[in-house]
């Protein structure tokens, strides 16, 4: 996607970056006239004249009261927005586990570009070995970004971050912890003890919502009848005992309904057809 360098004291690394995600793997619809089935296209209708507006005839408001805007030109936007660098700026390494997942917004990978492989390979030694990450900054898209770098394998990802005013304080919530006992503790640890591994493994996980929509698809495309199975009606939530609960939860594997089901795996059974579609649902 880019050539950047890291930076952080005298050091400077040459890097590429890379989406993290493949596009390839989301399957998106276009919107179509049901009557012929043609693409649609959209278009900007003015409320006061009930007329389409051209694009060159747009441009953008704030509106800072009820129905009443301020508006600014595409020059006024642009002379706003953060200039783009190719500078990734380090200003603290910091403990990997001290950065709440909460943050996160967007992933990419940096690769090292010509001449960056060894300092490369040292960065990325050096953060595995301490547990630490890089913060920092980067500018793209006309908005400047909080950036974590933190090893992956014998890689480096890079996380865009969230701006803390951009999430929604916990105390909004209105949580009021209760009151438990050192019984009930026990029990729920013995039970998350239970269920424990020793580390995520993603590959255990299959899309099943993808896989369904792209056997649908392909039934569509070979002129077959979809059917649609109808769903059970969701049951009212009961409220129940917790000790009894997770004594439940905790019987000998042999008791009916203790039996804990492993996540659908991806195999040779998954289904892999891609669709692809030229627009975004």
């Amino acid at each position: 996607m880019a050539s950047l360098t890291i930076s952080f004291g005298l050091v400077a690394i040459p890097v590429k970056l890379y989406s993290a995600t493949l596009s390839t793997e989301r399957i998106s619809f276009n919107l179509l006239h049901q009557r012929d089935g043609s693409r649609l296209k959209q278009q900007y209708v003015c409320v006061a004249e009930g007329k389409v507006v051209d694009r060159s005839e747009i441009v953008k408001g704030y509106e800072f009261a009820k129905d009443q805007y301020v508006m600014f030109t595409p020059d006024e936007i642009k002379e706003l927005e953060e200039a783009g660098s190719a500078a990734i700026d380090i200003t603290e390494f910091v403990p990997l586990a001290s950065v709440d997942p909460i943050y996160f917004e967007r992933t990419y990978y940096l690769a090292p570009d010509r001449g960056g492989s060894k300092p490369y390979t040292l960065l990325v030694t050096a953060l595995r070995d301490t547990g630490q990450c890089g913060i920092g900054r980067w500018a793209a898209r006309g908005r400047e970004h909080i950036i974590v770098l933190r090893p992956i394998e014998n890689a480096l990802a890079m996380h865009q971050l969230h701006f803390q005013t951009q999430l929604r304080p916990i105390r909004d919530l209105g949580i009021d912890a209760a009151d438990v006992s050192e019984a009930e503790l026990k029990l729920a640890r013995q039970l998350i003890g239970q269920q424990s591994a020793k580390r995520f493994d993603a590959g255990a996980f299959v899309d099943e919502f993808r896989g369904r929509v792209a056997a649908a698809i392909q039934q569509k495309v070979a002129g077959k009848h979809i059917s649609l199975a109808e769903k059970p009606a969701a049951k009212p939530a009961n409220v129940i005992n917790l000790m009894d609960m997770l004594k439940a939860s905790l019987e000998p594997r042999g008791s009916a309904g203790s039996v804990r089901k492993p996540p659908k795996r991806a195999g040779k059974g998954a289904v892999r057809t891609r669709a692809r579609s030229g627009g975004r649902h």
